[in-house]
């Protein structure tokens, strides 16, 4: 009687077949211990990096069309989070018929109290902030200028606030800047019952007792 033959004949598409399935099989468990990340979650790193590159120097414009004074508490916040050098901007546009170097008290007077305001709402949330008020022909060259020279990430205006063109937030020039500038603007509007821009510091010291 003869014993069967223990040999096992390997055909080349069995072979092949085989590497197949054990690498599908190995795919397969890759993919579960390795899941892919979700939308949500590439969104979400997405922002945060463009958050990281956007606020390393940031800029707050103001100027006697521009009022920022209610964007102030967001940029203080984003500096402190940040880590960002924050400078607050105040330009006078002299007109031509004027010096280029003329006295404009009231102007003046109101650069004076609008950097006033944005320390005090910087040093309440422990932020380093320079000012500036600079006298130029063109605000919206100024703005970009001043942005190149600091190599600004971020340009923050707030709304168009001439009384008699009370009903449209923005000016010519803040959609000059937005347009013109080679970094990222944020533009604030403030609405009528918005505060989440508002010091809280400010607002409750605003409380009366």
């Amino acid at each position: 009687m003869i014993a069967p033959s223990s040999e096992v004949h390997v055909t080349v598409a069995g072979a092949l077949a085989a590497i197949f399935i054990a690498g599908t099989v190995g795919s397969t468990l890759w993919w579960m211990l390795h899941p892919p990340s979700s939308y949500v979650q590439l969104i979400a790193e997405r922002a945060e990096s463009d958050l990281e590159r956007m606020v390393g120097s940031l800029i707050v414009v103001f100027s006697p069309e521009i009022d920022s004074a209610h964007m102030m508490a967001l940029a203080a916040k984003l500096a402190r989070g940040e880590r960002s050098e924050l400078l607050a901007l105040y330009v006078i546009e002299v007109p031509y018929t004027l010096p280029p170097d003329a006295e404009m008290a009231i102007e003046e007077r109101e650069a004076l109290d609008a950097l006033g305001a944005a320390e005090t709402i910087a040093n309440s949330n422990n932020v380093t902030i320079r000012t500036e008020t600079l006298k130029t022909r063109s605000t919206k060259q100024a703005v970009l200028d001043v942005a190149k020279r600091e190599k600004a990430d971020l340009i923050i205006l707030g709304s168009f606030r001439e009384g008699k063109y009370s009903g449209a937030p923005l000016g010519r020039t803040i959609e000059e800047i937005a347009a013109d500038a080679k970094c990222d603007v944020l533009i604030g509007v403030e609405g009528k019952h918005g505060t989440l821009l508002i010091d809280e510091s400010a607002q409750a010291s605003s409380q009366p007792i």
